[in-house]
């Protein structure tokens, strides 16, 4: 069995404990939270063996053998320091840090440390967008030469909210953005030519967010993010060959194939729970295997994307 711990106990923290009861052979047995009350509430409704008032007292459990970060944004970094310096690994819910440095010092910490670390990033381990990866690497719609996606939600969400907040890491980009940014980095890798544009909100973060991508190869990305209206949440990607749609793809369980001259093929791939669980039995696999980074979701790929959002968030002006 691994032995999870969960450090933070809000919305994400909740979904991901319900999820690990579809991951075999994880254990949740400690959650961790700067509040003792929290910690013990979130326990008895997760049935967690024991609760921690402080991120160092979660970090320094011998019976946790790795930790789950859910914390806002704005506190990835100290709390997966503390979780690796201790000698924990860490899965560290995205995006990693506000920013390349930050998650730059957790890489090189979980390095010095020699314990795993990997960025909770589920639609990198989602079984649906591996198989359309594979689908594409098998040829199925050609080269890929253009790939749209977008997530927009509507709150309306108050100023202090975390998606607002400017000292949470609040903004569209880091938040949602990060998802259109990975899949097109995904299909076509990091980008030769970056142009970005926002709509800046009364908090210094971006309410609406544009985005194109350019590679040398002719191939295009055209992606968007906001908090002001919900949008479609969906990446297509077309080829010279044909095409694919994901609908929801962050968390996708369907694909459609749309090839010249025949019917659509849609292929349904329902899980169970919201999908966290593939995060943990990645994470599994490679504790089992001695790894200490995860091939679907290396560090180098981590830095690269977070790279990619310093320079949209320097091009539309917003900083932490």
């Amino acid at each position: 069995m691994t032995r999870w711990g969960i450090l933070a106990t809000g919305g994400i923290a909740a979904k991901f404990a319900a999820d690990l009861a579809h991951a075999p052979g994880a254990e949740l047995v400690a959650v961790g939270s700067r509040s003792v009350d929290a910690a013990k509430s979130f326990a008895g409704r997760f049935d967690v063996p024991r609760a921690h008032g402080s991120w160092e007292a979660l970090a320094a459990d011998d019976e946790v053998d790795v930790v789950y970060v859910a914390t806002p944004h704005s506190a990835h970094l100290e709390a997966a320091l503390t979780c690796l310096r201790a000698g924990k690994a860490v899965l560290c819910e995205k995006p990693v840090t506000l920013d390349r440095a930050g998650a730059a010092t957790l890489v090189d910490a979980a390095r010095e440390a020699g314990v795993f670390f990997m960025e909770a990033m589920w639609t990198r381990v989602n079984p649906t967008v591996r198989a359309v990866l594979d689908l594409i690497a098998d040829g199925a719609i050609g080269e890929v030469t253009t790939v749209a996606a977008d997530f927009g939600i509507y709150g309306p969400f108050p100023s202090t909210h975390r998606l607002r907040a400017r000292e949470l890491g609040g903004g569209a980009l880091l938040d949602l953005g990060v998802y259109p940014v990975t899949m097109a980095h995904l299909l076509l890798g990091a980008p030769d030519h970056i142009r970005s544009w926002a709509k800046i909100g009364p908090e210094g973060t971006d309410e609406n967010t544009g985005m194109v991508f350019g590679y040398d190869s002719g191939a295009v990305a055209t992606l968007t993010c906001g908090l002001l209206g919900t949008t479609p949440t969906r990446t297509t990607i077309c080829g010279t060959a044909g095409m694919i749609e994901l609908p929801t793809f962050f968390m996708a369980d369907r694909y459609t194939l749309h090839r010249p001259g025949t019917d659509p093929i849609e292929v349904a791939n329902p899980h169970p729970g919201a999908g966290y669980q593939y995060e943990a039995l990645e994470v599994q696999r490679c504790l089992a295997e001695g790894l200490l980074e995860s091939p679907l979701i290396p560090h180098a790929t981590t830095l690269e994307v977070m790279g990619i959002l310093d320079e949209i968030r320097a091009q539309i002006g917003v900083n932490y």
